[in-house]
C-alpha cells in the first residue's frame, strides 16, 4: 500500500509565496512546529485529514485572493515517487524497543519466573540490545519488588522501568524499586475509555484527567524519565484522549503510550489514530509516542508497524509474543520486519539481531511456554524447506525462498564445540563466548554433565550446551531432588517405576505402576511429593538431530487454585528428561506455597 509524504520543496515554496512561517502554519493546522518539521523531513506521513487541512490552508481564497491554487501533487508525494527521488529521501529513524517480557509476558498463565530467572532473562535482554526493560510491577508483591530492584542494581545498559497504577503508593513503590538503576523510568497507567471509566474506575472524565496529571507530576518529581499509558486507548474518545495526552506531557511525561489493550484495532485505524494524535496534540514534540498492542485478533505486529509509519517512536513488545490472553506483539517480528523491509519503513532499531534466537530459547526455557514450530523468525521451521521445488531453488540461490539469513537472527548452522575430553577451561571459554556467567559450583555441574552426555552422544553442539546449562543451573529452589529412578517396561508387562526422592534431610523411596513408562514415573513421584495438582501439558522435542540427540521435555501442572507451574528437563533418555521436568514443576509449586510452612505441613497441603 502506497504511503504519502509531504513534498518538502513544494510546501516551503508555497509558504514563502504566502509569507507564512512554519510556526504560523503549524498553528493554523493545530499541530506542533516539531511535528511539521518531521513531516518536512519525511519522517512521518500526514493523515488524510491533515492533508486536507494543509491544502485548504494553502489555498484559502480569502487569505490569498491573488495567488493561484496549489495542486495536490505540488505538496505531496507517494511512497514510490519518494523512493526514486533521492533528494527527498530521509535518514532512517531509530525506533526504541521497549521489552515487557518480564512484566506483561509473565502474565501469561504458567509463565511466572522467580527472581533468579528474571535476572537471567534481563541480562540476555541487555545483550540483545533493547532500549527499555520493563522489569515488573513492584506493588503487586514483595517478590516482584525485589526482582525489579535486583535487575535495576545488576543490569547495565537499558533503561529499567517499573509499572505502577496512577496512585501515590504504587508510584513511590515503583520509584524505590528502580532507584538503583543508572537509567530508570517510572511507567504509570490509567484507563481513558468510557467503558473502563464507568465500570472499572467509576470516575468521570474530569476526575480521570486530574488523576493522570497528579500521577505524572508525582512520578516526575521522583524520576526524570516518566511514561504514561492511556489504558484502552483504542476504544477511547479521541477528543478526550488528546486532552489527556497533552495534559500529561505538560505535567512532565517524556513518553506517552497508546495501547491497544484488548487487541481491538486494525492497522489502518490504529495508524490513523497515531497520526491524529501527532497532528492534534500541540506539545507532542516534547514526548515520544509509544504503542503497546495485544494480539487478540492476530494483528499486534501489523498494528505496531502501522503505528511507527505514522509517528510512533517506541514499540512495546515481548520475546516470542508472550503475554496475557493471546499475547503481545512479538519483538523478533517487529525488529526483523523493520530490518528486512528497510526499503519500505526507512527505520532501524538498536537490537543485536544475532541474539534473537538465543533470547527466544531462554525465555521459552524459563517460562515453560514452548515456541510453535512455524513461529515466524524463531520457530524450528522458520528456515526449513521441505518442498522439492523450494529445495531446488535454495540450492541454486538461497534468496529464492529466504528473505532473511538464519545467521542474522542467530539461527545459523550447528557448531560442534565440545567432547568427552574437553576440560573445565575449554568449557568456561565457550560459555563466556556464548554470554553465560556461571558460578564455580554451576560450572562444576555443567562440566560433569558434559562428560556424562559426551559418553553417550560423542559430540556436544552449541544447542546441546545451551540445554545442559539450563538443566544444570536450575534456578528453582529444590524441595525435591531426584536421586534414583528405575523403570521396567515391555510389550506384555505393566510398566513399573521405582523412584527415590530427597526431600530436605529425608530420603523417600516409592514404587508405582502406570499405563506407560512416563505415567508410572509421574504417579510414583506424585505419591512421594504429596502436593495436590494435575498435569495439564506435556511436550517432548529433540534439541538436535540424530538418535543420540538430547531430548527436552516441558511440562505444566496446575494446583487446586488454578495456578500454573512449568518445568523442563533434558537428557539423552526421554524418561529421565520427563522425570527432571516433572520434579522441577513440583519444586515451583512447592516454592509458591507460604514460606512459613515446614516440610511436614507442605506434605499435608
Amino acid at each position: 500500500m502506497s504511503s504519502v509524504l509531504v513534498r518538502r520543496q513544494g510546501l516551503l515554496a508555497a509558504l514563502a509565496r504566502r509569507n507564512l512561517s512554519q510556526a504560523k502554519f503549524a498553528r493554523q493546522l493545530n499541530c506542533s512546529p516539531g511535528y511539521l518539521s518531521d513531516l518536512l523531513q519525511g519522517r512521518y506521513q500526514p493523515s488524510a485529514e491533515l492533508r486536507d487541512r494543509m491544502l485548504a490552508a494553502i489555498n484559502d481564497a480569502e487569505s490569498f485572493p491573488n495567488l493561484p491554487p496549489v495542486p495536490w501533487d505540488d505538496l505531496f508525494i507517494t511512497t514510490d515517487t519518494a523512493t526514486s527521488a533521492g533528494k527527498e529521501a530521509s535518514m532512517p529513524a531509530t525506533i526504541r524497543i521497549f521489552d515487557t517480557t518480564l512484566r506483561d509476558g509473565e502474565q501469561c498463565p504458567g509463565a511466572s519466573m522467580n527472581t533468579e530467572e528474571k535476572l537471567e532473562v534481563a541480562r540476555q535482554l541487555a545483550r540483545l540490545g533493547v532500549d527499555v526493560i520493563e522489569a515488573g510491577f513492584p506493588i503487586s508483591s514483595e517478590r516482584d519488588f525485589l526482582a525489579v530492584r535486583d535487575i535495576a542494581t545488576e543490569v547495565q545498559g537499558p533503561i529499567i522501568a517499573g509499572l505502577c497504577r496512577a496512585n501515590e503508593m504504587d508510584i513511590r513503590r515503583a520509584a524505590d524499586a528502580v532507584a538503583p538503576a543508572k537509567r530508570k523510568r517510572i511507567h504509570t497507567f490509567l484507563a481513558t475509555s468510557d467503558i473502563h471509566m464507568e465500570y472499572k474506575l467509576r470516575k468521570t472524565r474530569e476526575e480521570v484527567l486530574a488523576m493522570a496529571v497528579k500521577a505524572v507530576t508525582l512520578a516526575r518529581s521522583l524520576c526524570d524519565d516518566v511514561e504514561f499509558s492511556a489504558e484502552d486507548a483504542t476504544r477511547s474518545d479521541i477528543d478526550f484522549l488528546c486532552r489527556v495526552v497533552e495534559a500529561v506531557i505538560d505535567a512532565g511525561a517524556t513518553t506517552v503510550n497508546i495501547p491497544d489493550t484488548v487487541g481491538y484495532a486494525i492497522p489502518d485505524e490504529f495508524g490513523a489514530l497515531i497520526a491524529t494524535i501527532r497532528s492534534r496534540v500541540p506539545n507532542i514534540d516534547k514526548a515520544v509516542i509509544s504503542v503497546h498492542c495485544h494480539n487478540d485478533l492476530g494483528l499486534a505486529v501489523a498494528n505496531s508497524l502501522a503505528a511507527v509509519r505514522n509517528g510512533a517512536g517506541q514499540v512495546e513488545c515481548t520475546i516470542n509474543g508472550l503475554g496475557e490472553r493471546a499475547g503481545n506483539a512479538a519483538l523478533e517480528e517487529i525488529v526483523m520486519a523493520l530490518r528486512t523491509r528497510g526499503d519500505s519503513f526507512n527505520m532501524t532499531t538498536n537490537v543485536n539481531t544475532k541474539e534473537i534466537v538465543r533470547s527466544s530459547r531462554l525465555v521459552s526455557d524459563m517460562s515453560g511456554i514452548q515456541v510453535q514450530p512455524n513461529k515466524a523468525i524463531v520457530g524450528a521451521n522458520a528456515f526449513a524447506h521441505e518442498s522439492g521445488i523450494h529445495q531446488h531453488g535454495m540450492l541454486a540461490n538461497k534468496r529464492t525462498y529466504e528473505i532473511m539469513s538464519p545467521e542474522d537472527v542467530g539461527a545459523g548452522g550447528t557448531k560442534l564445540v565440545l567432547g568427552i575430553h574437553s576440560g573445565k577451561h575449554a568449557v568456561l571459554r565457550k560459555l563466556f563466548e556464548m554470554g553465560y556467567e556461571l558460578s564455580d559450583e554451576q560450572l562444576e555441574k555443567v562440566v560433569a554433565r558434559i562428560k556424562v552426555v559426551a559418553e553417550k552422544k560423542k559430540e556436544i553442539t552449541e544447542r546441546d550446551l545451551e540445554s545442559i546449562v539450563m538443566d544444570e543451573t536450575n534456578l528453582v529452589t529444590e524441595r525435591f531432588h531426584l536421586d534414583y529412578m528405575h523403570v521396567v517396561a515391555g510389550t506384555k508387562m505393566l510398566p513399573t517405576a521405582t523412584v527415590r526422592l530427597i526431600c530436605g534431610e529425608e530420603e523417600i523411596t516409592e514404587a508405582g505402576i502406570g499405563v506407560g513408562s512416563v505415567d508410572s514415573v509421574y504417579k510414583t513421584i506424585a505419591a512421594v511429593a504429596k502436593l495436590p495438582h494435575s498435569l495439564v501439558d506435556y511436550v517432548v522435542h529433540s534439541v538436535t538431530g540424530g538418535t543420540d540427540a538430547l531430548g527436552e521435555v516441558s511440562v505444566r501442572i496446575q494446583d487446586s487454585d488454578g495456578h500454573i507451574f512449568s518445568g523442563r528437563g533434558a537428557s539423552t533418555d526421554i524418561i529421565d528428561a520427563s522425570a527432571k521436568a516433572y520434579v522441577q514443576a513440583l519444586n515451583r509449586l512447592a516454592a509458591h506455597l507460604p514460606s512459613t510452612l515446614g516440610a511436614e505441613q507442605i506434605e499435608s497441603v
